[in-house]
């Protein structure tokens, strides 16, 4: 069965999936609204499983792939939820220090898309770290519906005490060369922006189509920032005008690539949102900016 992409899609429909992503309307309400858009015998609930991440199917990098190693840890966050646990992916066979990335997930905690992620980055040289933010209330629930529904309840200045302790944990591991960097995704990319302000030693941040931190703390960004964004986006591109002027009158080191005819979550390969193209490109550039500042 070929794969669907955006473009077999009602843009109004997924700009319906999009304010489900990001928990505007519940389940029954996408349902109800996307019961326009079922025609020729496909349902409201199919579009949704169409629309839905399919994570073995686009799994790029394997677990037990032999060119790492992986495993789940946990580490200490005083100021956060006390512990905090992540996935850890290195090159097997590492000559050297390694430069580091957090790697931070959508709005769904760490699911399986992300730790694939993760891997990747691991497969190019890099110790690649993914915390998973729900630990503190069960961890992922492996099911991208229950993970929505319980996120909200995660105390979020908790939460980004956790993400701290995360990047100042990889830099000091014996592996890394003490240069880290941090690579987010929607909720993740809005947290590496606010992690370039609250933490001077990030060297590298690439923020795919994240929201903006506060613009008073944007003076104390150190690291240099890479944004990735979406052309159709309109929620998260609202605030990136003012962004780019305070990221300007700081002189923060930045560059912003919009990505033409792509959606919110265009990296996403588990999505028909994923737009090969662009993604591959975006992804080039992550690789080459972290490269560049983290080596």
């Amino acid at each position: 069965m070929e794969r669907k992409t955006a473009h077999d899609f009602d843009q109004e429909l997924l700009m319906l999936f999009d304010a489900y992503v990001h928990g505007a309307i519940d389940r029954r309400g996408f349902l109800d609204k996307a019961g326009k858009f079922a025609v020729g015998g496909v349902t409201a609930a199919m579009l949704l499983d169409q629309l839905s991440p399919k994570f073995l199917e686009a799994q790029v990098v394997r677990p037990d792939d032999a060119r790492i190693t992986v495993e789940s840890l946990e580490y200490d966050s005083p100021k956060g939820y006390g512990k905090a646990r992540g996935y850890l992916a290195k090159p097997a066979k590492a000559s050297g220090k390694l430069p580091s990335v957090v790697v931070i997930h959508e709005n769904r905690g760490l699911n399986p898309h992300i730790e694939d992620i993760t891997r990747r980055l691991a497969t190019h040289g890099f110790l690649a770290f993914a915390p998973d933010a729900l630990f503190p209330l069960g961890g992922y629930p492996g099911s991208e519906d229950k993970a929505r529904e319980i996120f909200p309840k995660l105390d979020q200045a908790k939460t980004r005490e956790d993400f701290i302790a995360a990047v100042h944990w990889l830099k000091a591991r014996p592996e890394s060369n003490g240069k880290v960097g941090a690579v987010g995704f929607c909720y993740g990319g809005g947290m590496v922006n606010f992690l370039a302000t609250r933490v001077p030693e990030l060297a590298a941040g690439v923020a795919f189509y994240g929201s903006a931190p506060n613009l008073e703390d944007v003076p104390k960004i150190k690291a240099a920032l890479l944004i990735q964004s979406a052309e159709t986006d309109p929620r998260i591109n609202a605030s990136w005008p003012d962004y780019e002027a305070a990221l300007k009158a700081a002189g923060v080191r930045y560059e912003r690539h919009l990505y033409p005819g792509t959606q919110h979550g265009f990296n996403n390969d588990t999505t028909p949102r994923y737009d090969e193209a662009a993604a591959k490109l975006a992804w080039e550039r992550t690789l080459a900016h972290l490269n560049e500042h983290l080596r």
